[in-house]
């Protein structure tokens, strides 16, 4: 091994490392007092319900882990959004757990809330995936309800999908293990059956002290909506627990009972683990999102039997196209290649750059992909489309509108690893969040944004710089050297893969050696829906 390899193995483990303490800090929700209180009052915490209701928790992956993190510092915070999301599998059903998480904030919702809770609900429409929901929330959080509740992404669009999931046969259960109040209490008994726990569920559209400023009524909110009132007086409520586990342990048996789905027939064979070793990506990976590698090597890593066929592997190099399994699955693998390549006119093209034969070439393999119904995996380190004349007398537009269009219209699954750079119309084209991939998921060496810090950081100090002349001020090369330092901190904050998943533009931040797992578990979901439309680009310039 190089020296260069030590070094880059050596700053990844470190960036692993810190993932994983910052991993610990939010698993902790809203501290431990919170949770001894939890204890104390007979109730487990979102985490362990979860962990008690999942077969086995290290087969599970974890949504939104980050979501909302470092936001709302004024109101105290709000890790993990305040509401744990896992997709896992009970009594061998694979199914998504939503968990609201009463040590922050009593389980309130935050605008970051919903936005998770709409995003397990997609998971669950478009893998016809069972869902549960694990109900211990104050509901919305007063101080911010106008931006939660009255717009169509909002609070209402929950329970407005627990209407339309219910009709598309997807299967809801909820339990009630605590609060569950006002327009939340929709959330439960819209899905298909819900249960109570005894003495610390409770549900109603108004509690105790509203009904008393409203109607003059006197009465305790067990009374009013607890497990018995709403097991043997209403009928609310299916079945009615004595404690959390037996809640949990019913969810269980009901979950057992499900009929088989049907499937959609992706190609699996019994997996097979990398030839290459996996532990060496850690040492292929640059330091730099400006130094060169070469993505085949990453590949190797990734695949079973480091087997990776190239789908017409002398054109278009600086986009790798090609067949391949990971952990036994079909797939088809579009992966920005990160090297300097040569073209065999003698052209020297620069590695993460898209290009006019690399657009093209994408494009025809994800049209052959969806033809043949084999799941697309994207892996990211992009620095966008290629400009200049040159290429703009090529048609460079018209073939990066091509390859939109291929991932826009892909009916077969598709799944995003951002492994490094993630700039401008390149994420686009390579499957970023707003061209449906049914799973992203960033390495912390991943970087969002329109373009680098240090592009970025330019431009706006010009304007910066054009601002202050306007004003007549003059800039010295140290007020300048200043602005640039300022400038380029700020939006290098901003391109962090942690500012991109505290606002779900991703679904985790992972290990790279995690990355066959969640790529696996997502193909294993999409299986459970068919694929109903065909494949079909629409009205396109060739």
């Amino acid at each position: 091994m190089d020296i260069n390899f030590n070094k880059n193995e050596d700053r990844n483990k470190l960036l692993a490392s810190e993932l994983k303490k910052r991993l610990t800090k939010v698993k902790l929700g809203g501290g431990k007092v919170r949770l001894d209180k939890q204890h104390a009052l007979g109730k487990m915490s979102a985490r362990e319900r979860i962990d008690y209701l999942l077969d086995n928790s290290s087969k599970s992956i974890e949504i939104g882990a980050f979501a909302g993190d470092d936001m709302y510092k004024e109101h105290g915070g709000c890790p993990s959004g305040g509401v744990v999301v896992k997709i896992g599998f009970i009594k061998g059903r694979q199914c998504i757990v939503v968990a609201n998480d009463a040590t922050v904030k009593a389980g309130a919702w935050f605008p970051i809330t919903a936005k998770k809770n709409l995003r397990a609900q997609e998971i669950s429409i478009e893998n016809k995936l069972p869902i549960i929901y694990l109900v211990d929330s104050a509901g919305v959080y007063l101080p911010m309800q106008d931006k939660i509740f009255p717009d169509k992404e909002h609070f209402g669009r929950i329970f407005r999908n627990n209407a339309i999931m219910s009709s598309m046969g997807i299967v809801q259960i909820s339990a009630i293990m605590g609060s569950c109040v006002a327009g939340g209490a929709y959330l439960p008994i819209m899905s298909d059956e819900a249960l109570i726990v005894n003495k610390t569920g409770s549900i109603f559209l108004a509690g105790s002290y509203l009904v008393k400023a409203a109607i003059g009524e006197d009465i305790d909110n067990e009374t009013l909506g607890g497990a018995e009132t709403h097991s043997e007086i209403s009928g609310v409520t299916d079945y009615k627990a004595k404690d959390d586990k037996d809640a949990l342990d019913t969810i269980k048996n009901l979950i057992d009972k499900i009929g088989d789905p049907k499937i959609a027939g992706f190609n699996r064979k019994k997996p097979i683990k990398p030839k290459s070793k996996e532990e060496d990506i850690y040492g292929i990976l640059p330091g730099s999102r400006t130094e060169q590698y070469d993505m085949l090597e990453i590949i190797h890593r990734l695949v079973d039997n480091s087997e990776f066929q190239q789908y017409k592997e002398g054109f278009g190099k600086t986009i790798l196209t090609g067949y391949a399994r990971i952990d036994g699955w079909s797939v088809g693998i579009v992966a920005n290649q990160r090297k300097v390549v040569k073209t065999k006119k003698g052209e020297m093209r620069f590695g993460g750059v898209i290009y006019s034969d690399s657009a093209d070439k994408a494009t025809r393999f994800i049209a052959n992909c969806n033809q043949k119904k084999v799941p697309l995996v994207f892996l990211q380190d992009v620095t966008g489309f290629m400009v200049g004349s040159k290429s703009e007398h090529g048609g460079i537009i018209k073939d990066g509108a091509k390859m939109v269009n291929a991932v826009s219209n892909s009916v077969v699954p598709k799944f995003t690893v951002i492994i490094g750079n993630s700039y401008g119309a390149g994420n686009y084209a390579m499957c970023g969040k707003a061209y449906d991939p049914r799973l992203i998921v960033a390495w912390p060496s991943a970087e969002l944004a329109v373009m680098s810090g240090n592009s970025a950081a330019k431009v706006l100090l010009q304007i910066e710089k054009a601002s202050l002349k306007k004003k007549g001020e003059e800039i010295s090369s140290e007020k300048e050297a200043e602005l640039f330092s300022k400038i380029k901190k700020r939006y290098d904050n901003q391109i962090s893969p942690y500012y991109a998943a505290a606002h779900l533009w991703t679904d985790a931040i992972i290990d790279p050696l995690e990355t066959r797992n969640w790529i696996s578990m997502g193909i294993e979901a999409a299986n459970h829906a068919p694929i109903e439309k065909a494949f079909n680009m629409g009205v396109l310039q060739v």
